[in-house]
């Protein structure tokens, strides 16, 4: 019996209505949480989501990073890794599960930063950029110096103070940098460039002072230690202190322990130098802060009108390579369908190649040429006898063989008519008999009527 909407019976839910109902009770109770576990068939298509599996020995569940969030990772997610990560539960109503859409992702037992150093290290090693037959020799006594830093640091003052005290002469382009934070590896890289490409200097220092990991990680990452191998002048590395080792002091030319010993590498004899710091120093701390209030109000503005959009985005994402990987399969059931097509009309081509039905047409052909040589032979052979039997009968039947047996033939004169009946002559008429050698022309006499006579009566 139906259910009416007037009934007092149980609830009837539509798939979608269900689906969006389980959707906000999790996404409403469980917006924010923390996850420990262990990773298990990761993915990172070109998309540029990680999508991962996080497990524990009795339960697991689905995560996926989204492009904007994986780009802040300084590490690379692999399965088997135990991690702590941070995210909110969503639900995927297209395949009815439910899944944590991450934004934050630490390795368990080993930091992240620290994992992430050993990764790319091991990376470049094997592609060769530490290896010093590449690195290019320091100039002798340079004349101009392009130095890359922060305008505030302690690194910059070391640096021009013992360039100062030891060469008073000494041509320094200070390209002011970001030296910490997620902008600085682009400043760095930039400015690298620049260098290259504008300015006319014997060497090249990138410094900053000392600091934790992660206040060293720009000098870190692969694209600026690939930017350095990359620069055609040569590149000095200082960054931090002596214990300080980062990804850039072993792709540079040469290491430095701190700002001061580069200045003392580099600068080996004069002291002094020009002092324009404090000016350009004050000037660019203005216009950066100025830069960042106005950028900062703006953002606030922003925000204040934009809505979140990443559920709808993770939706969209999901749905987007739930297509490309449908695509994928069609594609390749596609080629397989036509690929076995092709594969049966080529065998029907084989088993109905011209070349066997020529080779047994010509086999055919030589047969029945052979057979109908036979035939032929033997037919001629057949009518050469007979024709030799017709020879004899019809010699036996010739009319001259029997007149030259000894028998003739008489004709009635004029009109030569062979004679068969007495009755057909009179007498006096004149006949011509024909004998086997010879004629005779006779006139008969008399004309005797009767079947009794015989060869003996007429000799």
């Amino acid at each position: 019996m139906p259910i009416s909407p007037e009934s007092q019976g149980p609830k009837v839910y539509g798939v979608q209505e269900l689906t969006e109902e389980i959707r906000d009770l999790l996404e409403g109770n469980l917006d924010f949480v923390w996850v420990e576990g262990e990773i298990s068939n990761f993915s990172a298509p070109r998309s540029g989501h990680y999508y991962m599996v996080l497990k524990d020995v009795n339960a697991q569940i689905r995560a996926v990073m989204f492009r904007l969030q994986a780009g802040h990772l300084k590490f690379l997610p692999e399965n088997g890794m135990k991690v702590i990560a941070q995210g909110r539960v969503g639900v995927y109503a297209p395949r009815g599960e439910y899944q944590l859409i991450l934004d934050y992702l630490e390795p368990i037992g080993v930091g992240a930063l620290a994992l992430a150093f050993d990764q790319v290290k091991n990376k470049l090693a094997k592609q060769g950029v530490f290896d010093q037959a590449i690195k290019k020799p320091l100039p002798f006594l340079p004349k101009r110096i392009a130095l890359i830093t922060s305008p505030t640091g302690a690194a910059v003052r070391d640096f021009l103070n013992v360039v100062q005290r030891r060469f008073a002469n000494l041509e320094i382009s200070i390209l002011p940098v970001r030296v910490q934070g997620e902008q600085a590896c682009g400043d760095i890289i930039k400015a690298l460039e620049a260098v290259n490409r504008d300015l006319n200097v014997d060497v090249i220092v990138l410094t900053r002072g000392g600091g934790s990991l992660e206040d060293l990680w720009a000098f870190n990452e692969e694209a600026l230690a690939l930017a350095v191998r990359r620069s055609r002048i040569p590149v000095v590395s200082a960054v931090g202190h002596e214990i300080d080792v980062t990804i850039c002091d072993l792709a540079s030319d040469f290491r430095a322990p701190t700002p001061s010993a580069a200045a003392e590498l580099l600068v080996t004899e004069k002291a002094a130098l020009k002092n324009r710091l404090n000016d350009l120093q004050s000037r660019l701390v203005a216009m950066i802060r100025q830069h960042q209030n106005h950028h900062r109000e703006v953002l606030e503005k922003l925000k204040n009108r934009l809505r979140d959009p990443r559920k709808r985005l993770a939706d969209a994402w999901i749905h987007l390579d739930d297509l490309q990987q449908r695509l994928i399969r069609l594609i390749r059931l596609v080629f397989h369908h036509n690929r076995m097509a092709l594969s049966e009309k080529l065998n029907g081509l084989r088993i109905h190649s011209p070349k066997g039905m020529i080779a047994s047409g010509r086999q055919n052909l030589d047969f029945q040429r052979t057979s109908l040589i036979r035939a032929t032979e033997a037919k001629l052979r057949e009518l050469r006898m007979r024709l030799i039997v017709l020879e004899k009968g019809l010699g036996d039947l010739n009319p001259m063989a029997i007149l030259n047996r000894g028998y003739s033939i008489a004709f009635h004169l004029p009109e030569k008519r062979i004679l068969k009946e007495v009755s057909a002559v009179r007498q006096g008429d004149q006949v011509m008999v024909l004998l086997g050698e010879g004629r005779l022309t006779c006139r008969v006499e008399t004309a005797e009527l009767g079947s009794g006579f015989s060869l003996k009566d007429l000799i």
